[in-house]
């Protein structure tokens, strides 16, 4: 392991001075990785229904693609054209026989999706991590890290197989797929990873911690924290750091850290470095590259073409359903601070295809991302047009006036009298007196949303918030088989996802005390 730290070392150090991709140059990546695509996809049945092989002969190759190829959500992809590869065709939309299935829910739907994971898509999802790994040249950190463990807390890498191809987590998928040489670094190891019950992983990872020399941790805000309290408890100490002294980066993904960071802190014995990524099962689709930086940068040239579609009621509805002609934008056109909907065509033969996610520009020089919320994850009832980001910079304020941690939050848009209202739901083991986080949370979203503070006046009178132990959060999670690993709570909950809440909550109520 020391050998191979040594040369990860070095190669980091050379690494740091290879010239920085920008905004001038971005736009021709991007036009080759588009090139890229449609060659190795011409052939398949995706590729001459939308005759790739006619476009690649043209000069305006970006402008024929948008022109003659229709955009995609996950119903429309699937059920014209990846039920087909499920079935073990071949050449449906890449070729090869897809043997990889990514099951993805996100916080949107209520039944798995299943996205296909090429081979080709794995050798870029490594080539992405190792850019990633690469950029920790910016960041000051003691020589002797690079040969530390990297504990990846994610989904189990125990695959279904049902004979045509295997499916579950991407983080299982991936997991499973790393290069001989990183084995060396990864923890929790292949036996624990394999682990399918959540409970029993953490067990695991708990009892083996003190015999790890930890140097990044990697996996979702609110699993990593309860993951780090139970190692705390465990072996009496007062921080992580008591059991693994030389940690100094977490790698966090999925949502945003902004609810999680003052409690996450309280876990450390001396501060860390943040290294935000947007690994979603679609792809590699972006990381923080740079010390400080408010965005992650684009994966530019590793099997993603990328295009943007503002997020307004030109292209969405009030459901945050695209409409079939969206104006869809590349990189030589956005702009720092609207909002975007990306579409993305990969190498997994996915085309011109919604994600559902929602970002801002906050470098464009830079292609620096950060994410919003989703497209069916806002509230806009009546024109207060909430995004997550707004959420998320509220309930952190929030908590930090009244001094608590605030780590699960939700909330959902009802009728109220002959208007509008919204219920928040808030998970904390602080003592909080709901009528004063009403009022702090209230005041907030005023001052970071104008359009909400003119509802607020109008049609939006009034909000109502109840607070609850986090243990029902993830109860809730656990009766939806969304328990651990890359699982997330929904932040906005609509139609089922609020009726199933609705009734566990008030199943939760009639329990004796």
């Amino acid at each position: 392991m020391a050998i191979l730290g040594t040369i990860l070392k070095r190669t980091i150090k050379l690494r740091k001075n290879l010239p920085r991709i920008r905004r001038k140059n971005a736009y021709a990546l991007q036009e080759r990785t588009l090139r890229r695509l449609l060659s190795k996809a011409e052939f398949t049945a995706f590729g001459e229904h939308y005759q790739f092989s006619a476009m690649l002969g043209e000069k305006d190759l970006v402008h024929t693609f948008q022109k003659n190829v229709d955009t995609h959500d996950y119903n429309s992809m699937f059920r014209r054209w990846w039920y087909r590869s499920l079935n073990g065709e071949s050449y449906v939309c890449w070729p090869e026989e897809v043997k990889y299935f990514a099951l993805s829910s996100g916080t949107s739907e209520s039944s798995s999706k299943h996205i296909p994971v090429t081979k080709e898509m794995i050798k870029t999802i490594r080539r992405t991590s190792a850019k990633q790994l690469f950029s920790l040249a910016q960041y000051d950190v003691d020589e002797n890290f690079f040969g530390k463990g990297m504990l990846m807390i994610g989904g189990s890498t125990h695959l279904n197989f049902n004979g045509t191809y295997f499916e579950g987590d991407l983080s299982g998928i991936t997991t499973g797929n790393l290069p001989f040489w990183f084995q060396h670094f990864y923890k929790p190891g292949t036996r624990i990873s394999k682990e399918r019950d959540w409970n029993s992983k953490l067990d695991e990872m708990t009892r083996n911690a003190k015999s790890w020399d930890i140097g990044v941790v990697a996996g979702v805000p609110a699993w990593v924290q309860i993951l780090f309290e139970r190692i705390i408890k465990y072996y009496n100490v007062k921080t992580i750091h008591d059991i693994w002294p030389n940690l100094s980066i977490y790698v966090h993904g999925g949502v945003s850290i902004l609810p999680y960071k003052n409690g996450f802190e309280k876990l450390l014995g001396k501060p860390i470095s943040y290294l935000e990524t947007y690994l979603a099962s679609e792809g590699f689709i972006a990381f923080q590259a740079r010390p400080n930086a408010e965005g992650m940068k684009l994966a530019l040239d590793t099997g993603i073409f990328f295009e943007f579609v503002p997020f307004n009621a030109e292209n969405f509805d009030g459901e945050g359903e695209m409409v079939s002609h969206p104006l869809a934008l590349t990189l030589k056109d956005v702009q720092e601070g609207p909002e975007y909907a990306l579409l993305l065509s990969t190498c997994s033969g996915a085309w011109r295809y919604l994600i559902g996610d929602t970002i801002r520009f906050t470098d464009v020089e830079h292609c620096e991302i950060a994410i919003t919320g989703r497209t069916k994850q806002f509230l806009s009832l009546c024109g207060e047009h909430l995004s997550q980001d707004n959420m998320n910079r509220a309930i952190r304020m929030t908590a930090e006036e009244m001094n608590v941690d605030i780590k699960e939050f939700a909330v959902a848009g009802i009728n109220y009298e002959t208007l509008f209202a919204h219920k928040w739901f808030i998970g904390s083991d602080s003592v909080i007196d709901p009528a004063v986080l009403k009022k702090k949370l209230d005041e907030n979203l005023k001052a970071i949303n104008d359009d909400y503070r003119v509802e607020r006046i109008a049609a939006l009178k009034e909000i109502f918030v109840e607070v609850y132990p986090l243990r029902v959060f993830y109860e809730w999670m656990k009766t939806q088989g969304k328990e651990g690993g890359q699982n997330k709570f929904p932040r906005v909950l609509k139609n089922k996802r609020l009726e199933d809440w609705s009734l566990f909550l008030t199943d939760y109520k009639s329990r004796p005390v």
